[in-house]
């Protein structure tokens, strides 16, 4: 374990990526959703290869010869939640925000509404804005058993003539939720009444944690899964998000058509991407079985140390905490509060959309030690 528990500070703070390198001298970053641990040993090995061996172009060209990566996530699919589907029907993307983006473009035109569960992953917001497709946002509300959505409202608003699109996130990004069997039979019986395609953005599946279970939506029936694309990357849970790899599972026939020419117009996956993904997936998961035990044990890290008054509900998935600081009337803001406050840079709720309001998000991917400076920092800052 000491690869997770034993990080370096100072050397975690001269890394030249996004999340320190945004953070001035002294702040500790507790933001984007990447983790401070070093990836797999055997990532690490088979991109040194890559290097050593063969920087070239890759037997594979995504038409005549088919990208590896499509045979090893069908078989991952089968090993870890019995779906058994189709290589051919598999393609890659530079990550899932490019892959959306190339969906909702064959699928939808300007104006079509787009129902998301909020609040959500901000670039989502921005892809459905920035394409000029209408948001209809379907808020998950907090009640005693945890964060929840209303079918009844999500009836009403697939109701509304042009709404095209589902796009679902599972496990939930930002509050950690794993939506159960029952529930995803509701939304698939909701996609089949207002004829929806869905999108489901599975990316931080392979991190839910005991006794949680995640299935994918389009393995509920092979009618599910003809509606549905199912978008997914090693990339979050082995911590190598620089690679840019990401798969998307296209069961929608006319989808899958529709992305299939011009051929090059999506680009092609990179040799270093595609080598950390087979690796990742092939031989990472002892790593993975380690990783998750550290970030169980942070989840409940900051359970008992996060400042009171702060709302919280263990997320069921991820290492991505969504705090409520409603009731702490933080000014000007709890993301400004704490930064200034307690020099922790958080996610600020409000890029989550109008739900995410007085909410922060906490990235507790990274050692006990770090874990519990961060969540000091925060309670004392408070008071």
């Amino acid at each position: 374990m000491a690869m997770f528990d034993d990080l370096d500070l100072p050397a975690l703070a001269r890394r030249p990526g996004v999340k320190w390198s945004r953070a001035e001298p002294g702040v500790l970053p507790a933001w984007v959703a990447e983790m401070d641990f070093p990836p797999p040993p055997a990532v690490r090995e088979a991109l040194l290869r890559c290097v050593e061996e063969d920087l070239g172009y890759p037997a594979w060209d995504g038409r005549i010869h088919q990208n590896p990566v499509r045979a090893a996530f069908a078989e991952r699919m089968r090993e870890r939640h019995g779906w058994v589907l189709d290589p051919d029907h598999v393609r890659e993307f530079t990550d899932i925000n490019q892959g959306l983006q190339a969906v909702l473009h064959v699928a939808t035109r300007p104006g079509d509404g787009i129902a998301v569960h909020t609040p959500t992953y901000p670039p989502f917001l921005e892809t459905v804005t920035g394409m000029e497709r209408r948001l209809r946002p379907v808020p998950y509300r907090l009640e005693d058993g945890g964060w929840v959505f209303d079918a009844e409202r999500l009836d009403r608003e697939l109701a509304d003539d042009g709404c095209r699109v589902l796009l679902l996130v599972n496990p939930h990004n930002p509050t950690g939720r794993v939506l159960r069997r029952e529930e995803l039979e509701t939304l698939a019986e909701l996609a089949r009444r207002h004829d929806l395609l869905v999108v489901s953005d599975e990316i931080h599946s392979e991190l839910v944690h005991s006794p949680h279970r995640h299935i994918p939506f389009a393995s509920l029936s092979p009618e599910v899964a003809a509606r549905t694309v199912t978008l997914t990357s090693a990339t979050k849970a082995f911590n190598v998000p620089g690679v840019r790899c990401a798969v998307a599972h296209i069961g929608a026939a006319d989808v899958r058509e529709a992305l299939s020419r011009p051929t090059h117009l999506y680009g092609e996956s990179n040799t270093f991407g595609v080598a950390a993904t087979l690796a990742a997936w092939r031989d990472g998961d002892s790593w993975m079985s380690q990783l998750r035990t550290v970030l169980e044990r942070n989840v409940g890290l900051v359970r008992e140390q996060l400042p009171p008054g702060v709302g919280y509900r263990a997320p069921e998935a991820g290492f991505l905490a969504w705090l409520d600081c409603r009731a702490l009337d933080l000014s000007p803001d709890p993301y400004t509060f704490f930064l200034e406050k307690a020099r922790v840079l958080l996610n600020d709720g409000r890029a989550f959309g109008p739900d995410g309001e007085g909410f922060v998000r906490l990235n507790f991917g990274t050692s006990p030690g770090i874990l519990r400076d961060i969540l000091g920092r925060m309670r004392e800052a408070v008071g």
